[in-house]
């Protein structure tokens, strides 16, 4: 049984890892939130300590250190600004790191960390989980099978509605969450330089605070996205039926269909990490430089 810290235990994904945690056999020992609405924690680990100031969980992190229980990973689910600093403490603190997407805002931090990670001998891991669906696994498998000069026509929409919250918590901040590219995108990102390769030409034909578009020639694709939190942007049949989410990803014209299938992503994505298959910092590094550049892409240039 590894133990495990979890920093950011108030926010929406850290149930899930809460849940990958226990599906795997393991056990949380404390967790770390500025909030205290973390209920959720007594459906997982109920004896789990909780703390809401950092200064306090460190010192009860080093107090059981000294008593023998070892912190064999720190989950990071914190904002994303604050990714790098959590790592680093993780790093230092003798455990390996399991963090959130995405890993770090700004590709020389992934540099900082792999030096970090050879001074301390511990390793940082992503949640990279759609690489582990499936359909997608499938897909992949399909795209490499192809002939190598084939170039494929993709279109990727991702709208997921938000309301006037969003605007004020940190994700509304480009500073702090990296903008609606990085924020909601990097996944997406990650998944399409995996199937269909390295980026050849980037160029970003929007970027604002609630939408942005583009176009990605990739080795093997030639990618038209939009990405979007502004439910002005639903396509009117989605409205009329009253949602507020719509992705649509197509592949020369046929829609390729990935909607279900996540429940147990990320407890995968832990089985493979505690046996030393998990993504380390370098599979994050074309996702994170690409996001960095459609975040300062010039227009008028």
């Amino acid at each position: 049984m590894k133990n495990f810290a979890l920093i950011g235990a108030g926010g929406y994904i850290a149930p899930r890892h809460m849940k990958a945690i226990k599906d795997t056999g393991n056990n949380l020992i404390a967790a770390l939130d500025k909030n205290d609405s973390v209920g959720i924690i007594d459906s997982y680990f109920p004896e789990a300590d909780f703390f809401t100031e950092f200064e306090r969980f460190d010192r009860h992190l080093e107090k059981i250190k000294r008593q023998n229980t070892k912190i064999d990973y720190l989950t990071v689910c914190s904002p994303n600004y604050l990714h790098d600093a959590h790592i680093r403490f993780g790093l230092r603190i003798g455990a390996d790191v399991i963090c959130e997407k995405p890993v770090v805002l700004n590709p020389w931090n992934i540099d900082a960390l792999e030096e970090i990670e050879k001074e301390t001998g511990h390793k940082v891991f992503s949640i990279l989980q759609l690489r582990l669906h499936p359909a997608i696994v499938a897909l992949k498998e399909k795209i490499d099978a192809a002939p190598a000069n084939k170039k494929y026509a993709v279109n990727l929409q991702y709208i997921t509605s938000r309301g006037h919250w969003y605007h004020t918590s940190w994700k509304g901040d480009i500073s702090k969450s990296g903008g609606i590219a990085t924020n909601i995108g990097v996944h997406f990102f990650d998944m399409l330089m995996w199937i269909f390769g390295e980026v050849k030409e980037n160029y970003v034909t929007q970027h604002t605070t609630t939408t942005a578009s583009g176009i990605l020639e990739l080795k093997k694709a030639t990618v038209k996205w939009m990405l979007s939190i502004d439910a002005n942007t639903l396509p009117e049949d989605v409205k009329a039926a009253g949602k507020r989410t719509f992705r649509t990803l197509e592949i020369d014209g046929d829609a390729f269909e990935f909607s279900e299938g996540f429940t147990e992503l990320h407890t995968e994505s832990y089985r493979n990490i505690i046996a030393g298959k998990g993504f380390p910092l370098s599979e994050n590094r074309r996702a994170i430089e690409l996001v960095h550049k459609i975040r300062t892409f010039d227009q008028k240039k």
